[in-house]
C-alpha cells in the first residue's frame, strides 16, 4: 500500500514511517523544511516537499499531485500546546485537517486516518473510565476543543468513496519523546510537585503501539469510527512517571505533593487569571494539569481490540528498558 503520511519528521510521525516501510508499504511524506525532507529521507520515505498551508491560498500545490497515487492518508502534523486561544488551534490544525481530507477524498484515497486526542474528553466530563460511547464535554484547553471540533466535522464531511478513521491516543511516550525534557527541566529545578502524592489514575501509549495501530486503521475499523488507542495498562502517576523520569537520571523521591482540594481552586484562578489577561504562556498550575494529575482517568480499548484487531504488545517495562539503555534519542 502507499500511504500518504503527515508529521513524518516528528515523534510519532517518525515511529510510524519506520513501522509502515517495516511492513512493505511505501511512505510518500509532506515535509515542509529541508531538515523535515532530509529526516524522512533518511528513514527512507519519499519526501514531499509542502506545506499543508498552501491548501488554503489560491491555486493547487504541486505536491496534491503525488497525494493522487496513495491509497490512504495518515495525518499525524498538528500544532500541539497546552496553552493559547482557540483561534490559533482552529488555524493550524483544524483548517488544514479539513483541507487535506478534502483533497484526499478528491484524489480518491481509500482511507483517511486521523491521528486525533484523548483530551477530547478531559474538561468537565470526569468520569474515572470512558469510551467512546462516553459524552466528552468540554475540553478545557483550546487544543483538545480544535481537535473534537476537527473530529465532529470531518465525521459530517462528504466522504465519496474515502472512509474514515479517527484514533484517539492520551500521552504518548518512548524513545524519542520530547516531552521528557521539559518534564525533567521542571524535576530539576525543584519545581515539581505531586497532586495526592501521584495516586491518581493515568493512560498513556506507547508510540510504537500508536504506530500499530495506526498502520491496522489502513485497513480495519468503521468508516466514521472513532477509537481509543493506550498501552492497556492504566496505573497511578507516581509509579509511571517515577521509572520514566529515572531513564533521564532524575529522581522524584522526594518531590513534595500537595492536596487536589487546595491544587484545584488554586489552578482555576491562575488559569483564568492568566486568560483574562491573554498571556502567552502557561501559568505555574492549570485546570488541564489538575485535570491530567489529579483525577482518574483511563480509556476503554475493548473497541480498538474488537473491531481493529489492536494489541499493544510494546509494555511498559520494554519501553522503559529501552529508553534507559538508548536515551530519547530515535535513530532516522
Amino acid at each position: 500500500m502507499k500511504v500518504f503520511l503527515t508529521g513524518g519528521s516528528g515523534f510519532v510521525g517518525g515511529a510510524l514511517v519506520h513501522r509502515l516501510l517495516a511492513e512493505g508499504h511505501e511512505v510518500l511524506a509532506l515535509a515542509r523544511s529541508s531538515s523535515s525532507v532530509q529526516r524522512v529521507r533518511a528513514a527512507g520515505a519519499d519526501a514531499v516537499p509542502g506545506d499543508l498551508a498552501e491548501l488554503g491560498r489560491p491555486g493547487s500545490p504541486a505536491w496534491l499531485a503525488r497525494l493522487r497515487e496513495a491509497d490512504a492518508v495518515v495525518h499525524v502534523a498538528a500544532h500541539m500546546e497546552f496553552w493559547g486561544p482557540d483561534a490559533l488551534f482552529e488555524q493550524a490544525n483544524h483548517v488544514p485537517a479539513l483541507a487535506l481530507h478534502a483533497a484526499s477524498v478528491e484524489a480518491g484515497v481509500r482511507r483517511f486516518v486521523l491521528i486525533s486526542a484523548a483530551s477530547v474528553s478531559t474538561g468537565s466530563q470526569r468520569r474515572p473510565v470512558v469510551d467512546e460511547s462516553t459524552p466528552e464535554g468540554r475540553p478545557n484547553i483550546a487544543y483538545s476543543r480544535v481537535k473534537l471540533a476537527t473530529e465532529r466535522a470531518l465525521v459530517k464531511a462528504p466522504g465519496g468513496d474515502t472512509e474514515l478513521v479517527v484514533l484517539r491516543p492520551p500521552f504518548v511516550w518512548g524513545r524519542g519523546m520530547t516531552t521528557i525534557d521539559e518534564m525533567a527541566e521542571v524535576a530539576e529545578a525543584g519545581r515539581f510537585a505531586w497532586i495526592d502524592h501521584g495516586r491518581h489514575v493515568v493512560d498513556f501509549v506507547h508510540v510504537e503501539n500508536l504506530a500499530t495501530a495506526a498502520v491496522l486503521a489502513l485497513t480495519r475499523g468503521r468508516h466514521r469510527g472513532v477509537y481509543y488507542v493506550t498501552d492497556g495498562t492504566p496505573m497511578p502517576l507516581r509509579d509511571f512517571l517515577t521509572p520514566l523520569l529515572a531513564t533521564r537520571g532524575v529522581d522524584l523521591s522526594r518531590s513534595r505533593s500537595v492536596p487536589l482540594a487546595i491544587a484545584a481552586p488554586i489552578a482555576a484562578t491562575m488559569d483564568r487569571t492568566a486568560r483574562l489577561l491573554r498571556r502567552k504562556t502557561a501559568p505555574p498550575l492549570t485546570n488541564w494539569l489538575v485535570s491530567f494529575t489529579g483525577r482518574d482517568r483511563s480509556y476503554d480499548i475493548t473497541a480498538a481490540r474488537r473491531e481493529l484487531g489492536y494489541s499493544p504488545d510494546m509494555s511498559v517495562e520494554k519501553g522503559l528498558a529501552e529508553m534507559a539503555s538508548s536515551g530519547t534519542t530515535r535513530p532516522m
